[in-house]
């Protein structure tokens, strides 16, 4: 299976500089590398009504698209559990 790029909002790479604990941003880092690997990866779930897929790291959840005929991932969207899903 060929390997897809992954890109990172700006607004999402923020968010994730924003994690206090280093230890938490570096299994984040490395949840996302993942996914260029393997996109649909089991515990990722697609968000209802949307073209948007999610995966759980920690309290922290990570919002991406994914586009296979150009095997691209997109992160858009990444926060903790409580406010990620805000508009």
């Amino acid at each position: 299976m060929a390997r897809y790029e992954i890109l990172i909002k700006a607004s999402a790479a923020k968010e994730i500089e924003d994690v206090p604990n280093r230890k938490d941003r570096r299994r984040i880092i490395e949840r996302i590398r993942s996914l260029g690997d393997e996109p649909r990866s089991p515990g990722c779930q697609k968000l209802s009504g949307q073209d948007k897929y999610r995966v759980r790291q920690g309290v922290y959840r990570i919002v991406y698209s994914i586009k296979d005929e150009t095997l691209v991932v997109q992160i858009v969207k990444f926060g903790h559990r409580k406010d990620v899903y805000r508009g």
